[in-house]
């Protein structure tokens, strides 16, 4: 073993210790660690990320639903339109993009550099997610009509079929204000969904891509270890400190990839 695979090893588990202090993030690491360090390309990145955070997050689920912070009727209703576009992003949209999109002058934006870019452009969005203070949760709202989540479930589906990703901080305050779930056990039902849209768009890819499953499921294990010991001492540490000063690391990271990338 080289010493770029046992960095990379190394990065499975702190991938893991993320997931198990903050409740997400996952996959804001995976891709570029897979990507950058390990040297695959994206779309195999991108799908191996849906593996490995689709497995932790099964663990999350397991550890949540102990402490009572599930609701599985809510979390498998909105699983249904994201899995489906999920499925169907990686099993036919991903791998019919071309090669090459345009090229202006000496500039061409190819598949490999438009998914990391996106990839980047959703890190912005989760990095500020994360820095900002969240706002006060509203007893009041009233459910919306499930077509609406339904409409909404198709679209985050979609864009972390695209980029590989959990989308676990996209889900969250989806749960919050769509489904009126308490904070806590909002993120305890998005990892269900994780769970299943992760898993479910590997399946996917399985038509497609020859898995390493030798690499995958190492990497999937130290991930797994690292979100078993961040979950027991993420009672150590603030949570709000934490989120934040991860969202300060995920703004630099998706800048460095936009810069990389362009």
């Amino acid at each position: 073993m080289n010493i770029t695979e046992l960095l990379g090893y190394v990065g499975a588990l702190i991938v893991g210790l993320v997931l198990g202090l903050v409740g997400g993030g996952g996959s804001i690491l995976t891709v570029p660690l897979l990507v950058y360090l390990l040297g695959f390309n994206p779309v195999i990145a991108t799908a191996y990320s849906l593996f490995v955070v689709g497995s932790s997050s099964l663990v999350g689920v397991v550890q949540k639903y102990r402490k009572k912070l599930v609701d599985f009727k809510i979390g498998l209703a909105f699983s249904f339109p994201s899995f489906l576009a999920v499925y169907i992003t990686r099993r036919y949209l991903v791998h019919s993009f071309p090669e090459t999109f345009f090229s202006i002058g000496n500039f061409t934006l190819t598949k490999d550099m438009g998914i990391m870019v996106v990839f980047a452009i959703i890190m912005l969005i989760a990095s500020i997610s994360m820095i900002k203070n969240p706002k006060k949760e509203n007893k009041y709202s009233v459910k919306q009509p499930y077509y609406k989540t339904f409409t909404q479930g198709l679209i985050i589906g979609t864009i972390t079929g695209i980029i590989g990703a959990g989308g676990g901080f996209l889900y969250v305050p989806a749960l919050v204000v769509w489904a009126n779930l308490p904070m806590k056990k909002a993120v305890g039902t998005s990892l269900v969904i994780v769970t299943i849209n992760s898993l479910i768009g590997f399946i996917g890819d399985l038509q497609n891509l020859n898995v390493d499953w030798d690499f995958l499921l190492s990497f999937s294990f130290l991930t797994i270890l690292g979100i078993l010991i961040g979950g027991s001492i993420s009672k150590y540490i603030s949570n709000k400190n934490l989120k934040k000063g991860f969202g300060f690391f995920t703004l630099l990271m998706a800048i460095y990839i936009i810069f990389r990338e362009i």
